[in-house]
């Protein structure tokens, strides 16, 4: 026993002497404030890991044993992180190993049994950048890159095979290119124990069997069952033969039929999942990422799985079947092409009414549903994809994005088939499928336009717009760089592609894609702050040109677009600040001068208009479209002593007919002597009138007095100080309903019409009170803000 001890020392003490003379094994922690695709290691002047991929961090809820000095993830693009601290597995304590033996991976130390004394590290074990042991992530696929040896000093060419946890998955193997690879591993719920092995044939020992370089990893993978779903749903005609369009090679091959086409949609989710979980990763806001619906039935990731009948829990497509025939459906398509705009998004209300169907939503839920429309077919005659669509919105309470099935043909129906679907240089016969846009020029080109594409529409089903670079402009043409090392031959480009594929050189989400990610309900992390019920911001123009942004949920980050913008190419961040349970403050201060600068570089442009989009923490957001009419005098009130009060962003629209401004300044604000006893509410299905009532038994009436005969009154604790605090409003093209909230916490109940409209929490900023109303009333009240002063 002494001797294994020992043994045991001397084996731990060896590695962590290699890892700590090896430069590799250092990681500089820079947090991104742009679009993740900055990393920067073409040149191969360092083999540091990519400052973007930083293997000690991992996701912040899941806190390890083995690192304790950790902060939280969540940070402003300027504000370097310490590593999060890491949970390590319950049954997994012993640190990665890398050794090199003699032999075959069969003969090399098993994984499931009792491991052998590990030799000496190899130089050339793998050693992987983009995660750290015993690490916790959130999905089944994992995307994971690593290095073999010195890149600088010996490019090596080879093969790393990945064996799982208890071989209960089948061992991949990836290609090596000049020492860089990417693999996706397969995960099982709880401690995963993988095994890479590398080998080459520069690396011969002389013996029979070629020296297999290993290294031990250990990942905790922990499901996520507590957020929404992304259903994925294959929509057919309802006479539909249910086939795709592919050459007759392919069809031969491997099919074109129904069965087909789900491992090859499920195949791609699972890219999908697997590329944007890195991403978040890279954006240094955890290892979060939406989840399938997922299935006990018999597995599709592994062809071997599917030759053998082996079950597993995968994403579950859900196949519906439209009212539609495929002609009506590919007649809609044609119609949508020719730009008819009385029928341009009837294809998408089509696929939504089938979709609301097998999904029914209740009240509050939101359903979030990507859709293939399998029956879309390159009509070679009239050189035109019909029955396809590529459309995503996040509006309404299904969530949802249609793409067409004239590239599925090119997609990987299991992940051994990854690595070939996005090197396959065989150019795209339109005498049987489409080259969707010109850039789908042979099936490689295919796969990442399908895929890549589908995805963006993804991104707009997660509320995501256009931006100025990454997946939601066009860069999902080049995806396969995410998950190979080497690129073959574009058509679309007329060149041969990169002989290595680095991080940097990768596509991505945008920035302001990953922070809209990070606080979306499908993105949850169990940690999180729970999510506010009021998603509102409100905007408070006061004294010295200041702007006051207000959120009950905290405000996330804002963007700024100068005039004629189409994209945002400016933003500012509200990450990783103390004073709120989730990282985000709950009022920030900005100027015009302080944006215009931001914008321009000058405070000069004068002329310029900005627009202002301001995100809370529950993702609401609130408009600004000029940010120079917020000092306008029309947000001044001249109050009496000669003070001037300010008004809050309006609610409602004031566009009823008859519709009059009205302003009532509260003379409790103002005299002393008078006391604010109750406030009556006259509402029927909205906002009648609001009357405060004073101990004097004199009164002020904001609105009319309509609705429910007398009103429901409201009466204030005035023997415990008790005043009102503001409102909680809901509203849309008019008030809908008010609440009143009081310095001692309490809330009246609301009155009015509880569900319509949008929710607004009305509290005056830090170190201003309530002054008095001000909006508009026509047959009821349809604007409504609050006059603030100091």
């Amino acid at each position: 026993m002494p001797f294994f001890k020992q043994l045991r020392r001397r084996s731990k003490a060896s590695f962590n002497a290699t890892d700590a003379k090896s430069p590799s094994t250092k990681v500089d922690e820079v947090v991104s404030g742009k679009s993740s695709s900055t990393i920067d290691t073409s040149s191969h002047s360092s083999i540091t890991p990519p400052s973007s991929i930083k293997p000690t961090l991992s996701s912040p809820n899941l806190p390890s044993l083995s690192e304790s000095n950790g902060t939280s993830i969540a940070s402003t693009a300027s504000t370097p992180l310490a590593p999060p601290p890491q949970r390590p597995g319950p049954y997994m304590t012993t640190p990665s190993q890398r050794n090199s033996i003699v032999g075959s991976s069969a003969s090399a130390s098993s994984i499931n049994g009792v491991l052998r004394s590990p030799t000496p590290s190899s130089p050339y074990a793998p050693r992987i950048v983009s995660i750290s042991d015993n690490n916790w992530v959130h999905q089944k696929v994992l995307l994971v890159y690593g290095q073999i040896g010195d890149p600088r000093q010996h490019p090596l060419d080879g093969n790393v095979t990945v064996f799982h946890h208890q071989d209960n998955f089948p061992s991949i193997g990836w290609p090596v290119t000049a020492s860089h690879f990417k693999v996706l591993a397969h995960l099982v719920p709880g401690p995963n124990r993988l095994r890479f092995d590398f080998v080459s044939p520069k690396l011969s020992t002389g013996s029979t069997y070629p020296a297999v370089h290993s290294t031990w990893i250990n990942i905790n993978y922990l499901p996520l069952v507590n957020t929404p779903p992304l259903h994925l749903v294959i929509l057919l005609g309802k006479d539909s033969e249910g086939t795709y369009d592919a050459v007759p090679e392919r069809t031969e091959r491997e099919g074109n039929g129904l069965e087909t086409a789900i491992r090859k949609y499920r195949t791609a989710a699972y890219l999908w999942q697997a590329f944007t979980g890195e991403q978040m990763y890279r954006n240094n806001l955890g290892r979060r990422c939406f989840r399938f619906e997922e299935e006990w039935q018999p597995g599709s990731l592994s062809r071997r799985d599917l030759s053998a009948g082996q079950m597993r829990n995968e994403a579950k497509i859900h196949v519906i079947r439209s009212e539609k025939t495929v002609a009506e459906l590919r007649d809609l398509n044609i119609a949508q092409q020719n730009d008819n705009a009385q029928r341009r998004d009837e294809l998408f209300t089509i696929a939504k009414d089938a979709v609301r169907s097998r999904f029914p939503s209740q009240p509050g839920q939101k359903q979030y549903v990507s859709v293939l429309l399998l029956d879309s077919h390159w009509d070679t005659s009239a050189q035109m994809i019909t029955g396809h669509a590529a459309l995503g919105s996040g509006d309404d309470d299904i969530k949802m994005a249609i793409f067409g099935s004239h590239c599925l043909q090119s997609y990987p129906s299991c992940l051994e088939d990854v690595v070939d679907a996005f090197s396959d240089c065989t150019r795209t016969d339109t005498n049987y499928v489409a080259n969707d846009s010109g850039d789908a020029g042979s099936n490689w080109e295919s796969a990442n336009l399908g895929i890549g594409a589908h995805l963006h529409e993804v991104g707009h089903l997660f509320g995501c717009p256009h931006q100025e670079a990454g997946i939601m402009l066009r860069d999902y043409v080049q995806l396969n760089r995410t998950f190979l090392t080497k690129e073959p031959f574009s058509t679309r480009t007329k060149a041969q592609g990169l002989k290595l594929c680095l991080p940097n050189d990768e596509c991505g989400w945008h920035r302001l894609d990953a922070l809209r990610f990070r606080f979306h309900p499908a993105f949850r992390l169990p940690n999180d702050a729970p999510v506010h019920s009021d998603d509102s911001v409100q905007v408070w123009p006061v004294e010295n040109g200041k702007i006051l942004f207000t959120a009950s949920s905290g405000i996330a980050f804002m963007e700024l677009y100068q005039e004629g913008d189409d994209f945002c190419r400016n933003y500012i961040e509200y990450l990783n600040t103390e004073s709120s349970p989730n990282g985000l403050p709950k009022q920030i201060t900005v100027t015009e001068s302080e944006l215009r600068q931001k914008l321009f570089g000058t405070e000069k442009e004068k002329k310029k208009k900005i627009r202002v989009v301001v995100f809370s923490g529950a993702m609401g957001s609130y408009t600004v479209e000029d940010i120079g009419v917020l000092k306008s005098k029309s947000s001044l009130v001249k109050l009496p002593k000669s003070q001037t009060g300010y008004k809050s962003g309006k609610l409602g629209q004031s566009t009823m007919e008859g519709s009059e401004p009205e302003q009532v300044l509260l003379e409790c604000a103002f005299v002393k002597t008078k006391l604010l006893t109750s406030i009556k509410i006259y509402h029927g299905y909205a906002l009648d009138g609001i009357e405060f009532c004073y101990e004097d038994m004199t009164s002020q009436l904001f609105g009319k007095r309509g609705g429910k005969p007398g009103g429901d009154e409201f009466v204030l604790d005035t023997r415990r100080g008790e005043i009102l605090l503001g409102f909680y409003v809901r509203a849309g093209l008019w008030i809908d309903g008010i609440e009143i909230l009081t310095s001692q916490g309490r809330k009246s109940g609301f009155y009015g019409n509880a569900t319509g409209g949008s929710g607004h929490t009305l509290i005056p900023p830090l170190g201003y009170k309530i002054a008095g109303v001000s909006g508009s009333c026509g047959s009821w009240v349809d604007g409504f803000s609050l006059i603030i002063q100091h």
